[in-house]
C-alpha cells in the first residue's frame, strides 16, 4: 500500500479538518493508500490541538522543514502569511509536489507561486464551501475542526493557466476524498465573489462593532450581546486585525463596489423606516426571505442548477484513490521525473 506524505501548514479550523478527514480515510476499510501527515503552526495551541485530536502524525520545525520532500502541501494560512510561506518552502518542495492553497484570494497567491516556486512544483487554489450543517455556527478556530467539515460541501478549484493538468486532477481527487464536490472557478471571478461573501461580512462586522462601541450607551448595550451579535462580529474574535487589514485592502476594488451597493440598500431602508412605510418594508423583507429560502435550499443540496452534478467523480472514499491521485503520485514516488510539467 502506497504511503502519501502530506504537509499541512496552518492548523486552524480548515487545516486541522483536512487532517481529520484524511485520517478518516486512512481508517476506512476501502482505503487504497495511507496518508502520513506532518503539521506546522506558529501557534502552539493549534499545534497541540492537532496532535491531541489525531489530525497529524507529527510536527515540523518550520514551514520549509515541514514542506520538504512532501507529495502534497496544504496551505491553510491567513491571507497575509501566504507569500512568506511560499517563499520559505520554495526551495524545499520536491519536483512534482502539489500545493493546495486555501488562501481567501487566489490571484495574489498564483502570482506569488510564480515568483517563489520552482517550475517543477504546482499550486492549485482551493476554496472550501463547508458542510451546510456548519453554516450558521460562526466558529472559525482550531477547536471547532471536524472530519466532516467538507462533507456535502463544495470545493472551488482556481488553478492558474499554466498549472499542470495532472495537478488539477489530483486536487479534484483530493477534494472527493475529503467529502466535497469539485467546481472550477476563474481566479479573477473567484476573488470578486469572495469580496461579497467573505470580505464584506468581515468589514460589516468590524464597522458595526466600532459604531456600536462608540455609542454613549455602550456600557449598558454590551451586556445584551448574544449569538446574533457574536455571529456578526466573530471576525474580530477569530482573525488577527493585521489579517483583516490585508484581506480588506487586497479586495479593495471589488469590496468598494459591494459597500456602495449595500450603502444604497441601507439608505433606502432608513428612508422606509423614517416614513413608517409598513407596506414597502414588508415587501422588501418578504422578497428577501423568499429568495433567501431558495438560496438556502440550494446550499443544503449543493445543487445550483437542475442538471448540476459538479465536476467530481460520483465515487467516494476508497475508489477515487485508485485513479489519478494514486497513479500520479506513485509514478513520482518511484522516481519518474518525466511526469512533471511546468507550473
Amino acid at each position: 500500500m502506497t504511503t502519501i506524505s502530506v504537509a499541512i501548514i496552518g492548523l486552524g479550523r480548515i487545516g486541522t479538518s483536512v487532517g481529520l478527514a484524511l485520517k478518516r480515510y486512512n481508517a476506512s476499510k476501502n482505503s487504497q493508500q495511507q496518508f502520513e501527515i506532518t503539521g506546522f503552526d506558529t501557534l502552539n495551541a493549534n499545534l497541540k490541538n492537532a496532535k491531541d485530536t489525531g489530525a497529524i502524525d507529527g510536527s515540523g520545525r518550520g514551514v520549509d522543514a515541514t514542506a520538504e520532500g512532501k507529495d502534497i502541501v496544504v496551505l491553510a494560512l491567513p491571507y497575509g502569511e501566504v507569500e512568506g510561506a511560499l517563499r520559505l518552502m520554495g526551495e524545499s518542495l520536491r519536483p512534482g509536489a502539489v500545493v493546495l492553497d486555501f488562501a481567501t484570494l487566489k490571484r495574489p497567491s498564483l502570482a506569488w507561486a510564480g515568483k517563489h516556486l520552482a517550475d517543477e512544483s504546482h499550486l492549485v487554489g482551493v476554496t472550501a464551501v463547508l458542510n451546510p450543517k456548519y453554516l450558521f455556527d460562526g466558529l472559525d478556530d482550531a477547536e471547532h475542526a471536524a472530519a466532516d467539515l467538507f462533507d456535502k460541501g463544495g470545493m472551488l478549484l482556481a488553478p492558474g493557466v499554466k498549472c499542470a493538468k495532472e495537478a488539477v486532477e489530483l486536487a479534484a481527487d483530493f477534494t472527493d476524498l475529503i467529502g466535497a464536490t469539485t467546481y472550477f472557478a476563474d481566479p479573477t471571478e473567484h476573488d470578486s465573489w469572495i469580496a461579497g461573501t467573505e470580505a464584506l461580512p468581515a468589514a460589516l462586522g468590524a464597522a458595526f462593532y466600532h459604531t456600536l462601541s462608540q455609542h454613549p450607551g455602550w456600557g449598558d448595550i454590551q451586556r445584551t450581546g448574544n449569538p446574533s451579535f457574536g455571529r456578526l462580529t466573530h471576525h474580530l474574535a477569530d482573525t488577527h486585525p493585521d489579517d483583516l487589514r490585508d484581506l480588506l485592502l487586497a479586495s479593495r476594488e471589488d469590496l468598494a463596489r459591494q459597500i456602495d451597493a449595500l450603502t444604497e440598500t441601507l439608505t433606502a431602508m432608513r428612508q422606509i423606516l423614517a416614513a413608517n412605510d409598513q407596506d414597502t418594508l414588508e415587501a422588501l423583507l418578504v422578497n428577501a426571505a423568499e429568495t433567501y429560502e431558495q438560496w438556502y435550499a440550494r446550499r443544503q443540496r449543493g445543487r445550483w442548477q437542475e442538471d448540476d452534478t459538479g465536476a467530481a467523480s460520483e465515487t467516494r472514499g476508497g475508489a477515487i484513490m485508485t485513479g489519478l491521485l494514486g497513479s500520479y503520485l506513485s509514478r513520482r514516488i518511484s522516481g519518474d521525473k518525466n511526469d512533471n510539467n511546468k507550473a
